[in-house]
């Protein structure tokens, strides 16, 4: 398990760089990434001194957990106090000052103003999303351009900031089916990918390999499905408390997890739980394996609606978010016939729970409500068709995002059936371009999956994470001009600082100088 937080490496990473090289005062080089909207250098610097006054709202408790999140990180900084108040001090401070506009000037919620001078850093937005993102890039210009200018105290560029996101839906998922991973390393999951403003997890919890989530009304599902994983593992499941903890956890960053059962393929795990699941009433085997598209749930039995309903009304309540996943590629066992109404009918579940289908491109065979959406990853004739019947689409196309694809042939893990992606390879893309008939309206965003039939821990997690993700996190959030891999390169080799001081096991890719 990795240990070392964000908050303790600050400590070695400034011992490290504090006193070395010449002092940044350019914001304009501030090398944030995703890429800032605009950008106003004045040339001078903010430092971060013995004593910095982190400044929020009497009455605003959700400013007031952020203002403590930053304090945390700003207190390990050596020789460096952060206090968290609510009115300002009486004498002259370094102050970080959070603010709710109300003005209505900043119009995305996620927006934010960052304004430095010498003796004050004041981050504004209309919401305290927006001052979650800004302080994602606030972390990034404390680590990545300060340097110590006198007295102990470390400099931070002056200037202002104006960011927004291109995309509503920035996000990764996690195939927790596959492999298992515990509560410690979602959690650590989350807190590295919100540093890059990501919004969306979703944590594909069914596979033919195991059931991850406890349903109270099936058991079996987790005392039957749960006790395997790819290679003849121990496996494992989340309880629906633990469940709360990481929903909770990834809302504290303004993350929404999105639940993933599939189906009526991969779904061998709950068929051994429940051989009424079968057409023929008898349980299979339990799944250790990695092959695809052979198992299937008994579309035409009345106990199999009964069961998803079951499932869909439990995982609602304890998902806030809008979206539930009901997968649906791969489902080669089922016949066309089949397929479709059976799709038909799990959305009309899915709706009466207050909450709106998501599937993989392959959904789009059957009829979709308004506002369902189809995650295109392999098919652009399904994504064409989701776009005609009116659903919008989320981007994964597997030679860009799939980030379970090896690097390159020399790779020692994931697969390769989609090609080789290479960092630059994830990065130079635009979303619109993607394939003929695509405009802007159709996307609500981007999603890179993890498939974990080759990964099974952290730190694997971690290497075929990381840096691809960043490209992508790029494209979601800033200006969709073409994709400039030269510029990128440059700010992504200044990262290495970063993620080595979050002990992230990275790729250091042959075609990025890294610093």
């Amino acid at each position: 398990m990795k240990k070392l937080t964000f908050s303790m490496s600050l400590v070695l990473i400034i011992t490290l760089t504090g006193c070395t090289g010449k002092m940044n005062s350019d914001l304009n080089n501030n090398n944030i990434i995703p890429r800032p909207r605009s950008v106003t250098s004045t040339s001078d610097y903010f430092s971060l001194n013995k004593k910095v006054i982190i400044l929020v709202p009497k009455q605003d408790e959700l400013l007031k957990n952020i203002g403590r999140y930053l304090t945390q990180e700003l207190a390990f900084f050596p020789g460096t106090e952060a206090m968290l108040r609510t009115t300002k001090s009486l004498f002259p401070k370094q102050t970080i000052e959070l603010i709710i506009d109300s003005t209505g000037t900043i119009k995305d919620k996620e927006a934010y103003k960052l304004k430095i001078d010498k003796r004050k850093i004041s981050l504004s937005a209309s919401s305290a999303e927006g001052i979650f993102r800004g302080i994602q890039s606030l972390r990034q210009l404390i680590i990545l351009n300060s340097r110590e200018v006198g007295s102990g105290s470390l400099g931070i560029p002056t200037g202002e900031i104006t960011d927004y996101p291109e995309f509503e839906y920035r996000g990764v998922m996690l195939d927790v089916a596959r492999h298992f991973f515990g509560m410690e390393d979602i959690k650590r999951y989350i807190e590295l990918v919100s540093l890059y403003k990501i919004n969306v997890l979703h944590l594909h919890l069914s596979d033919d390999q195991g059931w991850r989530i406890e349903i109270k009304s099936w058991p079996k599902l987790t005392e039957v499905g749960s006790l395997t994983q790819v290679g003849g593992g121990k496996g494992g499941f989340y309880s629906q408390d633990e469940y709360n903890e990481i929903v909770k956890y990834a809302a504290d960053r303004f993350i929404t997890i999105i639940p993933e059962i599939d189906m009526p393929g991969h779904i061998n795990a709950a068929l051994a739980s429940y051989p009424e699941l079968n057409c023929d009433n008898k349980t299979t085997e339990l799944y250790t394996g990695t092959r695809v598209g052979f198992s299937n749930l008994c579309t035409v039995n009345e106990i199999t609606y009964k069961f998803i309903d079951d499932v869909i009304a439990e995982l609602a309540l304890m998902t806030p978010g809008p979206y539930i996943h009901i997968g649906g590629d791969e489902s080669h066992a089922t016949a066309l016939k089949d397929y479709i109404p059976f799709i038909n009918r799990v959305q009309d579940i899915i709706a009466s729970h207050g909450k709106t289908m998501i599937g993989w491109d392959e959904i789009s065979h059957a009829g979709l409500k308004s506002g369902s959406v189809v995650q295109y990853w392999g098919s652009e004739e399904n994504a064409k068709r989701g776009i005609a019947k009116g659903a919008k689409l989320i981007l994964s196309p597997a030679s860009k995002c799939y980030l379970d694809m090896q690097y390159d042939s020399s790779s020692v893990m994931g697969l390769n059936w989609a090609g080789y992606i290479e960092v630059y390879t994830a990065y130079t893309w635009s979303p619109v371009d993607l394939f003929n008939g695509l405009s802007r309206e159709n996307i609500i965003g981007i999603e890179s999956p993890l498939w974990t039939e080759t990964v099974e821990t952290m730190d694997n997690i971690e290497y075929m994470v990381f840096p691809r993700l960043i490209g992508h996190a790029e494209i979601g959030w800033s200006d969709p001009e073409p994709p400039d891999w030269e510029e990128y390169k440059n700010r992504l080799g200044k990262h290495s600082i970063l993620l080595d001081m979050l002990d992230i096991d990275f790729y250091r890719s042959p075609f990025v100088n890294w610093e």
